[in-house]
């Protein structure tokens, strides 16, 4: 087997963790992790160009900035999980691993914004877009500033920003169209489903199998922004 290791790169420009990062792929688990980020850069793009579109025809001026907005961090997802992934072994990866950590909190304050958007006349759904934004703004500061530190924290935090939409159920069912609940609910459940094979490193091909639970997440709460934008 082909066993790559990213060490700690010490430095004071790129505050390195305490401990080692590793790497540790063989070539199979490479080219399974690459088809899926082929298939992710591909979707993202096209999915991006036919929602603006349709944005453009169908929907409201706001709708196109919140489209706008939502297509801005599925990008940003998938754009750099792709970078930081399939980047060789270097001290450029370890600084790619920021930015591919950082665009999670952005995606997920992105896809709420849609969503929360259709809650018209409510406090608490204002209140909770403010939050969310907040807490991906904190968690990008965070894993820029100590990189390879409060890991568990992060992961603790995206499941909990993505889940915090509950809050609002009542509100979002008479809001939203049954099909995009749906979709939304199913997104949520797939992306926190893939957090199990996230931390299970042990797992041959586990970053391919967890970057596939995301791509599925992100395929259905993508359907669900569709079905919003068409309703």
């Amino acid at each position: 087997m082909t066993v790559f290791r990213l060490k700690q790169l010490a430095s004071n420009s790129f505050h390195a963790a305490a401990d080692a990062m590793h790497w540790n792929y063989d070539r199979a688990e490479l080219i399974a992790d690459g088809v899926i980020h082929a298939v992710g850069i591909c979707f993202g793009l096209v999915a991006a160009t036919v929602l603006i579109v349709l944005a453009s025809v169908y929907a409201t001026p706001l709708d196109i900035v919140v489209s706008s907005i939502y297509v801005a961090g599925l990008l940003a997802m998938f754009g750099l999980s792709a970078t930081y992934n399939l980047w060789p072994v270097s001290r450029a990866k370890w600084l790619l691993r920021r930015f591919d950590h950082s665009a999670i909190y952005m995606l997920i304050a992105a896809t709420y914004t849609p969503f929360i958007m259709e809650v018209k006349g409510s406090l608490l759904a204002i209140a909770l877009l403010i939050g969310v934004w907040c807490a991906a703004i904190g968690g990008i500061v965070l894993k820029l500033r100590y990189p390879g530190r409060f890991d568990r924290l992060s992961v603790g935090l995206y499941l909990v920003m993505g889940w915090s939409g509950l809050m609002l159920y009542d509100s979002v069912v008479k809001a939203l169209p049954a099909m995009a609940i749906g979709f939304v609910i199913a997104g949520g459940i797939l992306y926190s489903l893939g957090v199990v094979f996230h931390t299970w490193q042990r797992l041959r091909f586990q970053n391919a199998i967890w970057h596939g639970f995301v791509l599925c997440g992100a395929a259905c709460h993508y359907t669900a922004v569709l079905d919003i934008v068409l309703k």
